[in-house]
């Protein structure tokens, strides 16, 4: 897992990739201010991933979770997004508890493979292939966001959709390399299978993180 795990296994330190005050631009809760919190770490490798200098936590400094409040506190974010990466790789909860202090919510984007830690007000399961997620996680899901990139994927969002309960929203996402050939079919799928939603990547097309 990179340099100090017992660090990271404390959860008072993380490999932050990146950490800005923005807008959702993602699944349900697309246009809403919050700040996000990239974490370095990552063993799933999608091949279209557009955060592959995510991956290797070692090449991100370690940082205390005090210090990131510090910086979430001073700004006018009323939610904080946790995303990778793989977030699970690392212990959450003390993240969560500081969090939580100052009333700030918890929003989780994760595929699901590892054991989940701390506690969150909204977890956004994005499943993948090569590593499905384990099984305790989809009663918990609010959100299932499956990244479509061919029309093999619809059957991947079909078996996913049988794990989660009946109230999580459901939600298709254009893989943005292939936005251009994969749209059109997407449409069209969810015209005919209207439990789904689209996803996009909003905040790409206004241009901003």
């Amino acid at each position: 897992m990179g340099k100090n795990p017992e660090i990271f296994e404390e959860g008072r330190k993380l490999p932050v990739v990146e950490e800005f005050y923005s807008i959702q631009g993602e699944g349900f809760h697309t246009g809403k201010p919050a700040y996000f919190l990239r974490i370095g770490g990552c063993d799933v490798g999608c091949s279209w991933c557009d955060t592959k200098f995510s991956w290797d936590p070692s090449l991100h400094p370690v940082v205390s979770v005090d210090e990131i409040a510090e910086r979430i506190f001073d700004c006018p974010a009323q939610a904080l997004v946790v995303t990778g990466g793989e977030p699970l790789l690392f212990n959450l909860q003390y993240l969560c508890l500081v969090m939580k202090e100052k009333k700030i919510k918890l929003f989780l984007e994760t595929s699901g493979s590892h054991k989940l830690s701390g506690t969150w007000d909204w977890i956004c399961l994005s499943p993948k292939k090569q590593m499905p997620p384990l099984e305790r996680i989809y009663p918990l899901a609010n959100e299932l966001k499956v990244i479509i990139e061919n029309s093999r994927d619809f059957e991947w969002a079909e078996w996913n959709k049988t794990k989660v309960r009946k109230n999580c929203e459901l939600f298709l996402q254009p893989e943005w390399s292939v936005y251009n050939r994969i749209i059109k079919p997407l449409t069209q799928y969810v015209k005919s299978n209207p439990d789904w939603k689209i996803s996009l990547q909003a905040h790409k097309f206004m241009r901003i993180p």
